[in-house]
């Protein structure tokens, strides 16, 4: 066989996602804050989108087109189907209109039979409202910058210090951690510093001195020392009950009597005052800008009825000015000019298209979370059901990556608070009854609840859990219950009758 160049012709498919698609796609799984910046970037790129209040403008200004006369089209194809279809028919099914150039973020749930009943959460009269009861509060400027642990306890030394002094409390502070320990070998430090090690020791002290009390130590029973001495509670017995924690943690509490050298009251009394004391100083400064989460979804039930709202306090409505698009293309003359301004008209279409097509689908997914959750709504955690992304998936007809997409980063406001959307999908534990299976965090609930009304003289095994839970309907395994148990942050029976016994000794 000959080698050489050669042409060769073959035919192939492939699926090509167009950027438009893809920014589908990105639009689907950002947060209403993350979609207000990438609005903002996207409005400063392009010239003939912009924001503004729509109720604010007159009745007769056709300089922006109103998308208010948009029909509900609940037959329509959903965001799901669009992705799902090929580059050229998701492009023709996202075209923009020519009378739907203004995205709204006030819509409800459109579809027929919604639990929203088309009512708006401030009634049929306010359907416009981004939040409950009216205008929500802008919590934005609320937040108020902390000062930082290290800003607090610099503020401080150079109050008391100066010079080198002050230079070596800076380096030492700056060793600090955020929980308010030492993290520093203090050898290590003079050397580095090229000091003597007398007088980091020296300024080790004059920095565990400032507020709050213990910050500088370099362990925890340092820490407590420090505190103690500021109680002026520092005397030998304590000094030995302080070196001695590990004792107390293991509940040593006649061990610790006779090396303390007091009786069973001082020793309580004693106790008491070290469980008094902040094992993490450092963490009563704040460590920066505070951040709130801020809903994406408003949950409110009326009449029997659950009204589902996009919060549209943090996203802006997006309009396309076709006036200046009017006035750009008469005086565009050469043909890359126009070929500019028209890429620039059908990225603005489609971005307005895809903006409301994210909101449809956010209240589409919404709105099925409430129906099979909807006992979680009325009566509390112990009645969340089991759920996956493909049983929310199958009932809208969507496939389960756009729930996924849907659902991720994304937070839901109702009157047990706010919860992640992703909070509602846990998987299920069988019914020992065979009844209807349970989600795993209502059994946690019941877990917790069994364990906070335990008898301190009987306190509950992970087998006797085990046995308590099956009763009320739920089979589930002991490794179960540990790992359950352990999630929530409670210790096991050893652990929980020390602990109690000494809480009740020490009351």
């Amino acid at each position: 066989m000959a080698l050489g160049p050669r042409l060769d012709l073959r035919q192939s498919q492939s699926l090509v996602m167009t950027p438009q698609l893809q920014q589908a796609i990105k639009l689907l799984a950002l947060s209403n804050l993350e979609l207000e910046t990438y609005i903002a970037e996207e409005i400063e790129k392009n010239p003939l989108l912009d924001t503004g209040d729509v109720s604010a403008e007159p009745k007769g200004d056709e300089s922006r087109d109103s998308g208010d006369d948009l029909p509900p089209e609940p037959g329509t194809q959903g965001s799901d189907e669009i992705l799902s279809s090929g580059p050229a028919e998701a492009e023709s099914t996202l075209d923009m209109a020519g009378d739907a150039d203004q995205f709204s973020n006030n819509s409800l749930s459109e579809s027929d039979g919604a639990l929203d009943g088309g009512l708006g959460m401030n009634g049929p009269a306010a359907s416009g409202s981004g939040a409950v009861g009216g205008e929500a509060p802008d919590f934005e400027n609320m937040l108020v910058a902390e000062t930082t642990l290290a800003e607090h306890l610099m503020e401080q030394a150079g109050a008391i210090l100066s010079g080198k002094d002050l230079f070596i409390a800076q380096h030492l502070i700056d060793q600090i951690d955020e929980c308010g320990y030492l993290q520093a070998d203090l050898l290590e430090f003079a050397h580095r510093l090229g000091v003597q090690l007398d007088d980091v020791k020296r300024i080790l002290i004059e920095v565990q001195s400032l507020e709050p009390v213990g910050v500088g130590a370099r362990d925890l029973a340092e820490c407590l020392a420090l505190q103690a001495k500021e109680a002026d509670r520092y005397d030998p017995a304590m000094a030995r009950l302080i070196d001695n924690l590990d004792l107390l943690a293991k509940g040593a509490l006649p061990q610790l009597k006779r090396m303390c050298g007091v009786d069973d009251e001082d020793l309580m009394d004693m106790i008491a005052e070290i469980r008094a004391y902040d094992p993490k100083p450092g963490c009563k400064i704040g460590g920066g800008d505070v951040q709130a989460v801020v809903p994406d979804i408003f949950i409110a039930e009326r009449g029997g009825k659950w009204l589902i709202e996009v919060n549209s306090a943090t996203l802006p409505k997006v309009l396309v000015n076709r006036t200046y698009y009017a006035e750009l293309k008469d005086g565009a003359q050469d043909k890359a000019s126009k070929e500019w301004l028209n890429d620039c008209m059908a990225d603005a279409s489609w971005l307005v298209k895809a903006l409301d097509q994210r909101q449809r689908t956010i209240i589409k997914v919404a709105t099925e979370i409430v129906k099979q959750q909807e006992n979680f709504f009325r009566e509390g955690v112990e009645h969340l059901r089991p759920l996956t992304l493909k049983n929310v998936a199958d009932k809208i007809e969507m496939h389960e990556s756009t729930v996924s997409r849907v659902t991720s980063n994304k937070y839901l406001s109702c009157s047990r608070g706010t919860f992640e959307l992703k909070y509602f999908f846990t998987s299920g534990i069988q019914s020992s009854t065979g009844g209807e299976a349970a989600s795993a965090e209502a059994v946690k609930s019941h877990i917790k609840a069994l364990i906070d009304n335990e008898d301190p003289k009987k306190i509950l095994s992970d087998d006797k859990l085990v046995a308590l839970l099956k009763d009320k309907g739920f089979d589930i395994a002991r490794r179960t219950v540990a790992k359950y148990r352990e999630a929530l942050g409670l210790g096991s029976s050893v652990q929980r009758r020390r602990q109690k016994a000494l809480e009740g000794k020490a009351a």
